[in-house]
């Protein structure tokens, strides 16, 4: 048994994000592992872009108010306590909704393969589709 020691909180990069955010990572799993753990801190309307995770992805919401959105248009609200599951290439994005901050785990998994991205970002969520999410949220 060993205690793990976390790097330093990092600001999440423009190109992978809209708006604030910070995350920390809780685990990288070694070989056999391939788990994959942050905590990640969204401003309002904070967003990641658009991305496919090569072996899904899972996301725990512990504070605030969160969207998730898939290319076809599904809007999922997420609130403390929520876990959404995204299934391997689905393109999909998420952050805080316009009117809270969202902190959630991001849960996935490596590849395996140093040829097979975990993660493959996209363009960026634009602010009218992030605003057509965002209202779905509120009804309006």
């Amino acid at each position: 048994m060993q205690r793990l020691v976390s790097p330093p909180s990092g600001k999440g990069p423009a190109e992978w994000f809209n708006g604030p955010v910070w995350f920390d990572q809780i685990y990288q799993g070694a070989e056999p592992s391939r788990a994959r753990v942050n905590s990640v801190h969204f401003a309002p309307c904070a967003r990641t872009a658009w991305h496919t995770h090569a072996v899904g992805q899972t996301l725990h919401v512990t504070e605030g108010v969160g969207l998730v959105a898939t290319r076809d248009g599904q809007v999922i609200v997420m609130r403390p306590g929520d876990t959404v599951y995204t299934p391997p290439g689905e393109g999909h994005w998420h952050g805080a909704c316009s009117e809270h901050f969202m902190k959630h785990l991001a849960i996935w998994d490596g590849t395996g393969d140093s040829e097979v991205p975990e993660t493959t970002w996209g363009e960026h969520v634009s602010d009218d589709d992030y605003a057509c999410a965002d209202r779905q949220r509120t009804g309006a």
